[in-house]
């Protein structure tokens, strides 16, 4: 009976997997494995909760097993003494784990942009482009876009080069707005804009808080609506610390776009990854393994058509 041994083997192993990440942890780490052991969707997770008068979103229940997020409030730490009940674990065996400090998922949130720090990001960008008198649009709509992002020799975000193409939707376009959003505990005001191709820098605004930095590229042109425009920028960061992902969001839906991470030879992740998210608040889905190339040390993606959403590549460090 092969397919019956083979289904003991895999409960076996989930099983030795539960009890050592019961022992050592992190939370997320255990609450994942009790969940795989037990077989449970995550729907039926939050149908049991509720039947225990407890309300959690299937949304929370990921972030929380992603590490994205650890239960904090009453109610959510109410959740969790009901899900040793569901999912038959020992009493107090998740609770333990989340009185000690989680050093991977205290590295993910010092890595990655939370959906908080994403919003105040977006409502401090309506700021700064209001400051500048311009909108996240510009009157232009983008053709294709090619990032290479770049990863030094002590894993931080170097920099970025943009190569964008682009079609103006309405008369007298001259210029274009880069927007920037540097890694957690970066410093804005040191990073620089070099104006590489068809445009010269114009005026920069940054915000200290949230690391957003805005940049206009000047055109020597006024473009016509119909007109297409190609123009390329960098900008040098280097200012934050250990980089592990990067994202880029989109709006409307545009036209192509590709993403190049370029790590430093002295400085190679063990594994690269590609993600997406339907909204920044959304669950991460579309994860798929990306192979560093042997020379270049480097990995992408291309969208042949972006759809409204956020789309990324992550990596991990030995």
């Amino acid at each position: 009976m092969p397919h019956a041994t083979q289904h003991a083997d895999v409960a076996a192993v989930a099983t030795a997997e539960l009890d050592s990440a019961l022992r050592g942890g992190p939370f997320h780490v255990a609450l994942r494995a009790a969940i795989a052991a037990r077989g449970l969707p995550l729907q039926r997770v939050q149908h049991h909760l509720s039947r225990h008068g407890v309300k959690v979103g299937v949304t929370s229940l990921s972030y929380w097993q992603q590490g994205a997020r650890r239960p904090q409030r009453p109610e959510s730490l109410r959740a969790v003494r009901a899900l040793e009940e569901i999912l038959q674990l020992p009493e107090e065996s998740l609770i333990r784990l989340l009185a000690e400090p989680d050093e991977s998922s205290s590295a993910q949130r010092a890595a990655g942009r939370s959906y908080r720090s994403l919003v105040e990001a977006s409502g401090v960008l309506q700021q700064l482009l209001a400051d500048l008198g311009s909108s996240l649009d510009g009157g232009l709509h983008t053709l294709g876009h090619h990032e290479l992002v770049r990863i030094g020799a002590h894993r931080e975000l170097a920099g970025r080069e943009s190569h964008h193409i682009v079609r103006a939707h309405k008369d007298g376009i001259d210029r274009f707005v880069a927007v920037h959003h540097g890694d957690p505990g970066c410093a804005p005001e040191h990073m620089q804009v070099h104006a590489l191709e068809n445009c010269r820098t114009g005026r920069i605004r940054v915000h200290h808080e949230t690391g957003v930095l805005v940049a206009e590229l000047l055109f020597d042109t006024r473009l016509r609506a119909g007109d297409t425009f190609l123009f390329r920028y960098g900008i040098e960061d280097g200012t934050a610390g250990v980089s592990r992902e990067y994202v880029r969001g989109f709006g409307p839906a545009g036209g192509q776009y590709a993403l190049q991470v370029r790590f430093d030879a002295l400085a190679l992740p063990s594994r690269c990854h590609r993600f997406s998210q339907h909204s920044p608040a959304a669950p991460r889905s579309g994860r798929q393994e990306l192979r560093l190339s042997d020379r270049h040390h480097s990995v992408h993606l291309v969208e042949p058509r972006v759809r409204t959403g956020v789309v990324g590549i992550g990596w991990d460090w030995e």
